[in-house]
């Protein structure tokens, strides 16, 4: 008999949504825009002088996002809550000259991006998204963005069958990233122009007319709820994507402010690089769009350095559940369950920006909220991996901590967490960004 199945949240519904709806950084950074503007927030041009008072706005850069709000009357100099995240994720991306092709095959030339498993992308459908720079003489730049995204099976990684590999499962399998990831897509000579020409019909121009492209592969198996009680998820993109959802959301339901603390949703793109980009955290996105929204609303650089010297931040990331089939990978007295609450990520040699004071915020606003909270400390003899928030916390001297839902299978193709999860992060973050 089949386990009674739980009540899957509509937060965790909606996220899947957003995730399929998001293969790029550049789909998930518009669709959060949207979203947004839907809401009452205003677009805001980053190039253009800004209305004066604006309290509620959004920018897009690229892959890249950030929304503040700001409550009626809050003086320039307010404190800023922040919620930063990142859109990107490990994948395949494609390379400057793609068409290639050997042994009568036409291919797609690839490049992993990021820590990718890059075994998780063999023998899947595999469609192409991201964004093509296309001329255009009326824009002040001479060229404009156009998405692309396409979702049928158009390229495939074929793994060797096991009759070429015969000591494959006792010794492992071994891939060249430059040899065994390239990705096929027909038959016979390759045709130099033809990813071009496809690329630009899909955006309704001429190939002629695209100057460049930032494309990458996305596996087209839907997200969906799964186990034997609906309490998991699968899906791709969980890192970062549920957590850019959350913030998202959290900044849709705020509610009328108690605290003249602006709330910003800061989503970097290339987090999985290292960030060291004009989107990144490493960059001066976040802290030229904060002073630009001090000014908007009358104040001055003194009044913004006031405001960072009071301000917040959750780097919101994914986290590590302990996995069943390696549990000695983990620190024994930290286990962190999939269904436990958000997870406190903390390091001593600040790997994490967390600290006494910043989790202490933190673990407030979850027990405003009623949410669940787990610790997790990296097991002290392997290396630690690190995210957006010792970058933020340096680069804007702003109090941070380091947290995220905790899953399975980071940087898949495929990746595994609670179907119960988004709705409690979810929560945390609204509370955080409106203290009671």
């Amino acid at each position: 008999m089949r386990s009674t199945p739980i009540t899957v949240p509509d937060e965790t519904r909606d996220l899947l949504r957003f995730i399929d709806a998001s293969p790029s950084p550049y789909h998930a950074a518009r669709n959060a825009a949207d979203r947004l503007v839907a809401g009452g927030f205003t677009a805001l041009d980053p190039m253009a002088a800004w209305p004066a008072g604006v309290r509620r706005g959004v920018v897009t850069d690229g892959g890249a996002l950030v929304a503040w709000s700001a409550p009626a009357g809050s003086p320039p100099d307010a404190p800023f809550r922040i919620v930063g995240a990142h859109t990107d994720s490990p994948n395949l991306r494609v390379k400057a000259k793609p068409d290639v092709g050997r042994a009568g095959w036409r291919q797609i030339g690839v490049e992993v991006y990021g820590g990718a498993l890059v075994n998780s992308w063999l023998d899947r459908d595999l469609g192409i998204s991201g964004r093509v720079a296309v001329r255009d003489g009326e824009s002040p730049r001479g060229h404009r963005e156009v998405l692309v995204k396409i979702d049928r099976p158009l390229l495939r990684v074929p793994q060797l069958a096991i009759h070429l590999d015969r000591e494959i499962n006792e010794k492992g399998l071994q891939l060249n990233k430059q040899q065994h990831l390239v990705p096929v897509w027909g038959l016979g000579a390759r045709r130099p122009g033809e990813l071009v020409e496809l690329v630009a019909d899909e955006a309704g121009v001429a190939w002629h007319e695209v100057l460049g492209w930032d494309l990458m592969l996305h596996d087209l198996t839907p997200s969906a709820v799964g186990g034997a009680s609906d309490e998991l998820i699968f899906a791709p993109r969980l890192d970062n994507l549920l957590s850019s959802h959350a913030g998202l959301v959290a900044m849709e339901r705020l509610a009328p402010a108690s605290s003249d603390a602006i709330a910003v949703l800061c989503l970097f793109d290339h987090e999985e690089v290292g960030s060291t980009t004009a989107t990144g955290a490493a960059g001066t996105l976040l802290a030229r769009l904060l002073e630009q929204s001090v000014a908007a609303r009358g104040g001055d650089r003194a009044a913004f350095l006031r405001a960072l010297s009071r301000s917040t931040c959750v780097s919101a990331d994914m986290a590590h559940a302990t996995h069943p089939n390696y549990a000695e990978r983990h620190e024994p007295d930290h286990l962190i369950t999939l269904d436990g609450g958000p997870v406190i990520k903390i390091n001593a040699n600040q790997r994490y920006a967390s600290d006494a004071t910043s989790v202490a915020t933190f673990q407030l606003a979850c027990d405003d909220a009623g949410v669940p909270t787990q610790r997790y400390i990296h097991r002290t003899d392997l290396a630690c991996g690190s995210t957006i928030g010792p970058i933020t916390a340096a680069g804007l001297a702003v109090s941070t901590v380091d947290v995220g839902v905790p899953q399975l299978s980071m940087h898949s193709a495929r990746e595994l967490a609670s179907s119960t999860e988004p709705a409690r992060f979810i929560a945390a973050l609204t509370a955080f960004l409106s203290p009671a």
